[in-house]
């Protein structure tokens, strides 16, 4: 056998050996059950999707801080398999309820690796230069992208709010000893004008100026790496070229995804057809980038259509041969009668959520198993 020969079988036996790692993301120094999930997150997209649902274990429709219980437990007897939490409570408050904040979600998340599920994480992020929450108040917000970025003058200070959130990503050490991971989905919607970092108040280059920053930082100076990077905007493109007009760069970006309720029913508006193109979008663009894609927040408020489900979002995900690897629907208020986005027992939707749930190509917490291993496999 020649060398040429002997060549051509080392770089086979490398790439097959290696093809578990062929879709690589931007953290080299990502912890193994970071990089396992990554690469099963790949695997998963192409014949299924992992249903999620934001602040699913903290409360639900008339509840609040009970333990492992949520909504789509209690409907279907398993947790969805992606859980959403949010990092808003991590800056803008005194030091105590941070504290306090930072350890309920530290449960949290190791409570949700430790069972076999997925956390992902919003920033519904308080402006640390003016007063006004996260969103957007005429009158009140100050544009404060261009004042975080380096050089800016709350520079410093947007480091000690990321240097929060690297002490909280270094704190959820599960059962095992491992770091569980987290899908870290900073600035979403991007595109509108409902919160500070919105498109109308901040330039592209200083939105991807800042971007760039917070992974650099957090990845590179922080030593986190139990983070896969998602950008997510809101649904007002209709190109690749749209979508990716404030793109930072591959480098840091890990995950493609969307939010979009405009297009599902909200205010009774239905455009299936312009839903289905915009996922075809992000699901092309990853699949040719290598990265992953998800829907990253959907949902449609109360639910009245009883078979929204399976008539509205599982045909759509379904009518394309799309690689996302989650849907992820937004909360269940605790107080209010009106604003939940997951069905309960007795909410009207439940019968047509019990067929989505049995659907084969939906996958719940209770389908998984070793998602952050190699040797990942379906239930």
């Amino acid at each position: 056998m020649n060398i040429i020969t002997n060549k051509k079988i080392a770089l086979l036996f490398l790439f097959m050996t290696a093809g578990h790692f062929l879709f690589a993301q931007i953290d080299k120094k990502a912890t193994e059950e970071t990089r396992n999930l990554y690469q099963n997150l790949k695997t998963i997209s192409k014949e299924h999707i992992l249903f999620g649902h934001q602040h699913a274990l903290e409360y639900g429709h008339g509840w609040s801080g009970e333990t492992n219980k949520s909504d789509v437990k209690s409907v279907t007897g398993s947790h969805p398999a992606v859980v959403g939490i949010d990092f808003s409570g991590f800056s803008g408050q005194s030091n105590e309820k941070i504290k306090n904040e930072k350890e309920i979600l530290r449960q949290n998340v190791v409570d949700t690796y430790d069972r076999g599920g997925i956390t992902t994480v919003a920033w519904h992020f308080n402006n640390p230069a003016s007063e006004g929450g996260f969103y957007w108040k005429d009158g009140i917000s100050t544009a404060s992208i261009s004042l975080i970025k380096p050089e800016g003058s709350h520079h410093e200070e947007y480091k000690e709010i990321l240097k929060t959130i690297a002490d909280f990503a270094k704190s959820v050490k599960a059962k095992d000893g491992k770091l569980a991971p987290m899908i870290f989905r900073p600035y979403h919607e991007f595109d509108g004008d409902w919160f500070w970092w919105g498109k109308k108040y901040t330039s592209r280059e200083d939105f991807i100026a800042v971007w760039q920053f917070t992974v650099s930082y957090l990845r590179d100076t922080l030593d986190v790496h139990n983070f896969i990077y998602a950008f997510s905007p809101d649904n007002r493109f209709n190109s690749e070229e749209e979508y990716l007009e404030r793109y930072p760069g591959d480098d840091f970006v890990d995950m493609f995804g969307m939010d979009d309720y405009g297009d599902f029913g909200r205010d009774g508006k239905y455009d299936l057809e312009a839903a289905k193109k915009k996922l075809k979008i992000i699901s092309d663009v990853a699949i040719k980038k290598k990265k992953l894609a998800a829907f990253t927040e959907t949902g449609l408020e109360s639910i009245p259509n009883a078979t929204w489900w399976t008539e509205t979002l599982l045909k759509t995900l379904q009518s394309e041969k799309l690689e996302l690897a989650y849907v992820l629907v937004w909360r269940n208020d605790a107080v209010s009668p009106t604003h939940y986005y997951a069905p309960f027992p007795g909410q009207i939707s439940v019968p047509d959520f019990l067929k989505f749930y049995k659907d084969p190509y939906t996958l719940f917490e209770k389908d998984l198993k070793n998602v952050y291993r190699r040797n990942f496999k379906l239930k």
